[in-house]
């Protein structure tokens, strides 16, 4: 069992890999990411990229099924705050093989919490290229040795593959009451404008079907094994809750392009987002609503025909407490000369 004190500044370890297959790409993001170059083959061609390509959630959603598999699941792992930044790198395409590297670059006692420290991490998901992917920085917490933290809960935790299966009875997407603006080029984006996304009710179907996949830790799969953890019942993975934000952002700019008399502007990839924070869990029951404010936006040296706009992201519950926010950016195309 893996407790804070089992971590050394500068090691580095590799996980196992896990195969990605078309079908796969395409479930998680029907459910998660439904742009065309992540769920139509033919469509993709006309993209950005050029072919189908897996979306980025699903790649950190992977990122943490590796990470649960190869230590969490047997340490004192308490949960994180949040991610200082995520880069996507590369494209995930069908068939590729994907592991992760992890390199412990800091660690540091809690002052709160003496029962607690806190493990920083640069984790890498790499291809069979050995390419990367994906870099994640973040903070772990973990139980301190001779603290009463207890490790995770024994169970057959990883009895389901990292293949998505949508539940039986699937919560649905809530669309926002406001009416749709239309799609916006580049220089059309008004920095400061904030858009109310759509809504969602994770039910406790929802929270074990995206966490046994993706985050089998016992505190998002199980009743009991939760309220013996710092959360005291079920509780989303964050990892979940940020997938649902690309799912109520992708509602959103299909009700924009309805809306939108004329070709609608298009957007590319994006490189990464930084700041991500789970303020509050996302405990069984609670509806979240997202917002999306655009932050600031520049022109693309590198791509002409693109811009970037940065946007300030974050989804409040039904108490009206923040309880997810990110700073995410994405290509966005330039108007017609």
């Amino acid at each position: 069992m893996l407790q804070f004190e089992d971590f050394v500044a500068g090691e580095s370890a590799r996980t196992r890999s896990i195969a990605v297959s078309q079908d796969d790409l395409i479930a998680f993001a029907t459910r998660y990411d439904a742009q065309d170059f992540h769920v139509d083959p033919e469509a993709a061609k006309a993209s950005f990229v050029g072919s189908l390509i897996g979306s980025g959630w699903q790649s950190c959603s992977l990122l943490m099924r590796l990470i649960a598999e190869d230590f969490l699941l047997d340490s004192t792992g308490m949960g994180a705050p949040g991610i200082d930044e995520v880069k996507w790198l590369r494209p995930v395409f069908p068939g590729d093989s994907l592991s992760a590297r992890r390199t412990v670059l800091d660690t540091k006692t809690s002052r709160s919490r003496p029962e607690m420290g806190l493990v920083q991490f640069r984790f890498e998901l790499l291809n069979q290229r050995d390419e990367p992917v994906l870099e994640q920085t973040n903070w772990i917490m973990f139980g301190r040795r001779g603290s009463a933290v207890a490790p995770q809960p024994r169970g057959n935790w990883l009895a389901h593959g990292p293949h998505y299966e949508r539940p039986v009875h699937e919560s649905p997407l809530i669309e926002p009451a406001e009416a749709p603006t239309p799609t916006r080029f580049f220089e059309e984006l008004d920095v400061g404008s904030r858009h109310e996304l759509g809504s969602f009710v994770f039910t406790p179907e929802e929270i074990v079907a995206f966490a046994r996949s993706f985050d089998p830790q016992p505190f998002h799969m199980d009743e009991a094994a939760a309220r013996s953890s710092i959360f005291g019942q079920l509780a989303a993975s964050g990892w979940h809750t940020a997938s649902v934000w690309m799912a109520t952002m992708v509602l959103h700019r299909k009700r924009q392009i309805a809306a939108t008399a004329g070709r609608p502007a298009r957007l590319g990839p994006s490189p990464g987002f930084k700041n991500l924070r789970w303020s509050r869990p996302v405990l069984a029951g609670d509806r979240v609503t997202y917002f999306s404010e655009v932050a600031d936006k520049r022109e693309s040296a590198s791509r002409p025909q693109w811009g970037l706009f940065f946007h300030r992201n974050t989804g409040v519950n039904q108490r009206g407490e923040e309880v997810f926010s990110f700073d995410g950016c994405v290509f966005v195309e330039r108007k017609p000369a």
